[in-house]
């Protein structure tokens, strides 16, 4: 997928923690793994930071030393909401493109 740059933290960890609970370097593997490119330390727990308190995910319980999180019903919400409103501009776009690359 390339660069993730353009797609925000909040997106990249929602859609990771889609796929079930994680700790913070499995998310960092896994957002990797998905985007090619790595979230840094900051980045990723500031956003942690800022999903919990906004609800869209939760921490359970320690273990191994590493706190895993998971998506929320309102976090998964919010997820569907962000994906398909980026599905319309990929369509969108890709519509446009083949015009423009024919």
């Amino acid at each position: 997928m390339g660069q993730h740059q353009s797609m925000s933290p909040r997106l990249l960890v929602l859609t990771s923690l889609a796929g079930g609970p994680k700790h913070g370097y499995a998310l960092m593997e896994d957002i990797a793994a998905i985007t090619g490119t790595r979230l840094g330390p900051g980045t990723l727990y500031g956003a942690l930071t800022r999903l919990e308190k906004s609800g869209l995910i939760e921490g359970l319980e320690i273990g191994d030393r590493r706190r895993p999180y998971r998506l929320t019903s309102r976090g998964a919400a919010v997820l569907e909401e962000d994906l398909l409103r980026y599905q319309a501009v990929v369509c969108h776009g890709l519509a446009r493109l083949s015009g423009v690359l024919s």
